[in-house]
């Protein structure tokens, strides 16, 4: 990560006073913010080092054109397209609010990207994930319950560990979530969900408890919110001990949960719902992996494949 000591006082705070800006009126979340505060320091700390230039308020095209050739290979094109993404945003709300007259980022394309399809699990390795914690610890009982509504629900794992207990409805059968953009969305969790969440609070949940009116669902081992890295390692174990061969991320059982749906008739607005995305066209990844799933299908199966 950049070094802040390496900024100069003033790009530190026009970087913290967007960010500020980007919380406020977009939603985004902290993890997005920290990923556009990284790419900018990036930048901040190249243009402190260069001497033909002042501060970030001093940059014009050029400047720009000279850092992402100085990036040169060292990031791929996913990053490089979001760090302009980054400084695009930020100069953008320089000229909004007047601070700039000219945008140094006007006439900067993004990279294009290639379309890449999400790893997926077939509904026998979900199964298989599903059956890998050893439910006679209450450390299984939590692993398998998490499992269980991360798939039924689709939910995007900061979604998972931060969950609180007044958010799941037993009675409706629903969890009430807040996603990106400060959003509100029901889920429905299905009754085998729902069964191991029961399960999970009345024989396990008590272990974890720091103190008795703690709301965190699935605390960890501390009785604290469980970080997304902690749960990541925990999912690569059961990955191994389930024999899986696909590589598996906690994102992938949310991509699974969207492909299941999809190949079993789902309507995609409704999927869109349910994963809370705030544009169609992002669900629709999701319609070309049931087709790429379904062409590798028959090529396996039909006798002229």
């Amino acid at each position: 990560m950049a070094g802040e000591s390496d900024v100069a006082a003033q790009d530190l705070m026009l970087i913290d006073q967007y960010l500020d800006a980007c919380w406020m009126e977009k939603g985004l979340s902290q993890n997005s913010l920290a990923a556009y505060r990284r790419d900018l320091l990036f930048f901040a700390r190249w243009v402190f080092s260069k001497s033909a230039v002042a501060g970030l308020m001093d940059v014009d095209e050029d400047a720009v054109l000279a850092y992402l050739d100085a990036r040169g290979d060292q990031f791929d094109r996913r990053s490089t397209a979001r760090c302009i993404s980054a400084l695009r945003g930020f100069y953008q709300y320089q000229v909004r609010i007047e601070a700039l007259s000219d945008d140094p980022m006007s006439n900067i394309e993004l990279p294009k990207l290639g379309r890449t399809l999400p790893k997926v699990l077939t509904e026998q390795d979900v199964e298989a994930l599903l059956d890998a914690p050893d439910i006679d610890s209450p450390i299984g009982m939590r692993d398998r319950a998490m499992l269980e509504l991360l798939y039924a629900c689709g939910l995007r794992v900061t979604e998972l560990v931060t969950l609180e207990t007044h958010q799941v409805n037993m009675r409706q059968g629903v969890v009430r979530l807040i996603g990106k953009g400060n959003k509100e969305r029901l889920v429905p969790m299905g009754e085998e969900a729902m069964n191991w969440i029961e399960r999970y609070v009345k024989e396990a949940r008590a272990e974890f408890l720091s103190s008795p009116s703690s709301q965190v669902l699935f605390p960890s081992t501390r009785g604290n919110v469980m970080t997304r890295q902690t749960f990541w390692h925990r999912i690569k174990r059961y990955v191994v001990e389930a024999g899986i061969q696909v590589s598996v991320s906690p994102h992938t059982l949310r991509h699974a949960f969207a492909t299941h749906l999809l190949n079993h008739g789902a309507d995609l607005r409704v999927v869109q719902l349910l994963l809370g995305h705030s544009d169609l066209s992002t669900t629709q990844i999701y319609t070309y992996v049931a087709q790429h799933r379904l062409k590798e299908i028959h090529a396996l199966h039909h006798p002229r494949g």
